[in-house]
Formats: C-alpha cells, sequence, structure tokens
C-alpha cells in the first residue's frame, strides 16, 4: 500500500508546484509589483526550479511506475503522461525559455515594447503558456490515473 501512496505523493508535489507557480504565484508577482521587468526575472528564477523538480519528480515516478505491480496497460498509460509532461517541461525551459531570454538580452535597456522582437518574444511567451497549460491539465490526468 505505501508504494502507491508513495507514487501518488511525487505526483502531488510535481502537480501542485506547477499549479501553484504558474497560477498562483507567477501572476500575483504581476499584479502586486510595479516593475514587469522584475516580475519577469523572478518568475524565470520560479520555473527555472520548477523544471528541475519536474525533471526529478518524472524520473522517480517513471522508475517507481517501472518497479510496481500495476497492470502492463495502465503502466503504459502511466508512462505516456509523465513523458509528456517531461517533455513539456523540456521544451520550455530547453527551447522557449532560452529564446525569450536571448531576446530580452539584445534588446537591452530600450526594451522589447513595440519592436518586431517583442512581438516574437510575445509568440515565444504564448507557445510556453500553451505547453505549460498542456503541462498542468496532464498533471490533473496523472492523480487521477494514479489513484
Amino acid at each position: 500500500m505505501w508504494p502507491a501512496r508513495a507514487r501518488l505523493l511525487v505526483a502531488c508535489l510535481w502537480a501542485g508546484s506547477l499549479w501553484t507557480v504558474g497560477y498562483v504565484v507567477a501572476p500575483t508577482l504581476f499584479l502586486t509589483l510595479h516593475d514587469n521587468v522584475l516580475a519577469g526575472t523572478i518568475v524565470g528564477l520560479l520555473l527555472h526550479t520548477e523544471a528541475w523538480i519536474c525533471v526529478g519528480c518524472g524520473v522517480l515516478l517513471r522508475f517507481m511506475v517501472k518497479f510496481s505491480p500495476l497492470e502492463p496497460q495502465r503502466k503504459r498509460t502511466l508512462y505516456l503522461v509523465i513523458v509528456t509532461m517531461m517533455i513539456c517541461a523540456l521544451v520550455i525551459y530547453v527551447g522557449l525559455q532560452p529564446a525569450m531570454a536571448r531576446l530580452k538580452d539584445a534588446a537591452g535597456a530600450a526594451g522589447l515594447a513595440g519592436t518586431p522582437a517583442g512581438r516574437q518574444f510575445g509568440m515565444l511567451h504564448g507557445a510556453s503558456q500553451l505547453v505549460y497549460l498542456v503541462e498542468s491539465v496532464l498533471a490533473g490526468l496523472l492523480l487521477v490515473k494514479l489513484r
């Protein structure tokens, strides 16, 4: 019984961290800080930490499921959800966030507002939000499938 509870606990940590950072902390920072650059910097650091939490929980959960007595079909479903969530985290952390950071760095003090780079940043940010949403929905599905 305890292995099933441990799997659920790791999945709850993963889902809870995603939901807390993405849908509570990040919006709160942008609403309360009067400096969007500072809010963005803080959120970027939180998302960096979140990516490591995702990878750690994903790897741990993958092995916990592998060595569990679950039925093969259920294991396959869980593997698919876990791997897809990890891919989402890596797409954001390795692909989208560095590209957005490069655009911000290149703009320097002038900023991105009203520039072609600003529009590109907006598209990358939107893509990042979409991938984050997919990962967040999959986190809910993971919790349901582990029950």
